[in-house]
C-alpha cells in the first residue's frame, strides 16, 4: 500500500478578514477557487477570474435549511449578473476557474454535471437546480483531466467552509438491511483495527454501536436513534439530525429511527446527540463494548500510554 501523501493548500484572505473574500489553491493544480459573501458581489465580479469559464456555487438557506445552486458558464461573472443575481436566498458564492482560463465550455459543463450528481447523491444540501444536466461528450483524455480536476476541487472546497460534498456515509464492512429489532451489527462483521463503543438509553429503548477507526467516529448501520429531535431547535446538532433524516441515513422504524448505513461523525458528542435526539455528552454516554469504560476514560488511557503500547 502506498504511503499517505499530504497536500499543500494556500488560502489568501484578500481583504485580511476571515469572513471576506478568500482564494484557495493547491500546489501543482491549475484550479483556482474564490469564495465571497454576497455583500462583496461587485468587488468579486470585478476580478479577472470572474470573466473566465468555470463553475460556480450559490450558497445560502431556505426555510431554515441549507440550500445551493450549481451553475456554469464561459463567463461566470456575466452568468451571475444576468440570471442568478435574481435569486434572493443565497448569501455567499464560490467561483471555480483555472489559471490562464484553460477550461472550455465542454469542460465546465462536465464539471457542473458531476458536481450536481455528487451533491444529490450525498444529499446534505438541497439544490435549486431543477434538472440534472447530461454529461457532455469528451475525449478519454479530457475526461481523465476533468476527473483529476474534480478530485482536487473536492479537497479544496471544505477548506473554504463548503462541506456539501463531504461524504460521511461509510462502508467499512458488509451490512445487512436494517430490520425491526436489529439494533446493532453482528460483532463478527465489525471492521478490524477499530475500538467499538456502545451507547444505551434504556429509558427510551435505544441501543447504538460505533467504531473509532482511522480517526473517525463511525456509528454503525442498524444502530437505533430517537424518532424525533427533542432538544432545543437552535442547537448545533438539531440541523445535523434533520439532515440525516432528510438524506435517509436515519429512517423511522416503529417507535424509533434506525441508521441505514455507517455514518462518520466529527465527534462522539455529535453522534450521541443524533442517537438521543438532544444535546448529549458523548464523552460520557459512549462506553467501550468490551470493558465499559466511558469514552473520556478510554481516551485518557490512550493519551497516557507510552507510544506503541496503547
Amino acid at each position: 500500500m502506498s504511503p499517505v501523501v499530504g497536500r499543500s493548500l494556500e488560502l489568501y484572505y484578500i481583504d485580511g478578514r476571515p469572513d471576506g473574500m478568500v482564494t484557495a489553491e493547491l500546489f501543482n493544480w491549475t484550479g483556482h477557487v474564490l469564495l465571497f459573501p454576497r455583500t462583496q458581489l461587485s468587488a468579486a465580479l470585478a476580478r479577472s477570474e470572474a470573466s473566465y469559464a468555470g463553475v460556480y456555487l450559490l450558497l445560502g438557506d431556505q426555510n431554515g435549511e441549507p440550500f445551493a445552486y450549481i451553475g456554469e458558464g464561459e463567463d461566470i461573472g456575466a452568468r451571475i449578473r444576468q440570471h442568478d443575481v435574481r435569486k434572493e436566498w443565497w448569501t455567499s458564492a464560490v467561483l471555480v476557474t483555472a489559471s490562464a482560463n484553460k477550461l472550455n465550455k465542454a469542460h465546465v459543463r462536465y464539471l457542473e454535471a458531476r458536481l450536481i450528481a455528487h451533491a444529490k447523491a450525498i444529499g446534505h444540501t438541497p439544490l435549486d437546480n431543477l434538472t440534472a444536466p447530461v454529461l457532455p461528450i469528451l475525449s478519454e483524455a479530457d475526461i481523465a483531466k476533468m476527473e483529476a480536476f474534480l478530485e482536487n476541487l473536492l479537497i479544496v472546497l471544505p477548506a473554504v467552509r463548503v462541506d456539501m460534498f463531504i461524504q460521511r456515509a461509510r462502508s467499512h464492512r458488509p451490512t445487512a438491511p436494517a430490520t425491526p429489532g436489529r439494533t446493532i451489527a453482528d460483532p463478527q462483521t465489525i471492521s478490524a483495527g477499530g475500538t467499538r463503543f456502545v451507547l444505551e438509553a434504556r429509558k427510551h429503548g435505544l441501543r447504538a454501536s460505533a467504531v473509532l477507526t482511522d480517526g473517525e467516529f463511525v456509528v454503525e448501520a442498524g444502530s437505533m436513534g430517537r424518532r424525533e429531535w427533542t432538544g432545543l431547535d437552535h442547537h448545533t446538532y438539531a440541523s445535523l439530525y434533520a439532515e440525516l433524516r432528510r438524506s435517509g441515513v436515519l429512517t423511522e422504524q416503529g417507535a424509533h429511527c434506525v441508521f441505514t448505513q455507517d455514518y462518520a461523525f466529527r465527534s462522539p458528542s455529535a453522534a450521541a446527540a443524533v442517537v438521543n435526539g438532544r444535546a448529549s455528552n458523548g464523552q460520557i454516554d459512549w462506553r467501550t463494548a468490551d470493558g465499559g469504560l466511558t469514552y473520556k476514560d478510554w481516551e485518557a488511557r490512550q493519551v497516557a500510554a507510552p507510544e506503541g503500547t496503547a
